[in-house]
């Protein structure tokens, strides 16, 4: 492996929330990661609704699984704790109203990532990205949302920030705004952003789809070369997430790094503050970073 190559990942679901691979066991993707030579890794998969908000069947582990979730990757801490650091984790949205509930499950975990994919209507009905068309007034409840849950101190990384430009064709005022928001609010609360990877690779396995479970992309509206252009100006930490569902998507890591390097720009990347941290930095019992300049460009 480049020794410059990212060798911590704190995006990796698994099976219990109905859209990964099903026949990938929780150690399966710990080998995986070994394989690839990985120092850290995080179980941060979907969370389960104390309140069940999310009515989908097909997007999160359901309440009664969170103990047995929890206790797998205990026994994997400790099977493999002289190879490979595990750690316990949850990506969660931030709603109004469900600030009891998110900080009742920090406390059960290593760490939390926020991967925001919905909003409330003004019926307090979920508006979900990909699902739904957004408008301005929605983005920006996107980024006051982010902002709130920062406050509160509910996550340690926001995961895929970009991933609003689902609900955009081009990066116009409008998203420039939600994107000086989140930067502001990551540099205020020292909080990593990430460059999230799963779009990459699910593009990148097109010529053979059974890959990553048959999906296909026509083109990416997340990394965004522009969000990432204005996030270069603030004093952010960023990591890559490979945000892993497939084992491909692993096996894919290198590629996958490269083609977001490429697809942001290499004058954007090099401005961009990278970080190499071990757990404790994201706690904030550490709080060095320092660049590192990815040479897959």
């Amino acid at each position: 492996m480049n020794n410059k190559m990212q060798n911590f990942n704190y995006h990796t679901h698994t099976k219990r929330c109905r859209h990964a691979e099903l026949d990938l066991s929780d150690e399966d993707y710990v080998l995986e990661f070994l394989k690839k030579g990985f120092q850290v890794i995080a179980f941060t998969d979907h969370c389960p609704e104390k309140e069940v908000i999310d009515i989908r069947d097909n997007m999160r582990m359901v309440y009664s699984e969170k103990d047995e979730y929890l206790n797998s990757i205990k026994f994997l801490k400790n099977k493999y704790k002289n190879r490979i650091s595990i750690k316990s984790g949850f990506e969660i949205e931030y709603l109004p109203g469900q600030e009891k509930n998110l900080l009742e499950l920090r406390k059960d975990v290593d760490l939390m990532i926020l991967g925001q994919h919905f909003v409330y209507d003004e019926n307090k009905d979920l508006k979900i990205f990909r699902h739904q068309e957004f408008t301005n007034n929605d983005l920006f409840l996107y980024a006051s949302y982010i902002e709130e849950a920062l406050k509160l101190g509910i996550v340690d990384i926001i995961a895929h920030p970009d991933i609003y430009m689902l609900s955009r064709d081009k990066f116009d005022d409008v998203c420039l705004e939600v994107a000086k928001r989140i930067g502001s609010a990551a540099e205020k609360y020292d909080i990593p952003l990430e460059i999230n990877l799963c779009e990459i690779a699910i593009y990148l396995s097109r010529d053979d789809p059974s890959r990553i479970g048959g999906w296909k992309v026509s083109g990416f509206s997340y990394p965004n070369r522009d969000f990432w252009q204005v996030i270069s100006n603030y004093n952010v930490k960023v990591l890559y997430g490979i945000d892993a569902h497939y084992k491909s998507q692993i096996e894919l890591y290198e590629e996958s790094i490269s083609f977001a390097n490429k697809l942001i720009g290499k004058d954007v990347i090099d401005k961009l503050n990278f970080c190499d941290f071990n757990f404790n930095a994201i706690n904030k019992k550490d709080n060095k970073s320092y660049k590192m300049r990815n040479n897959l460009l």
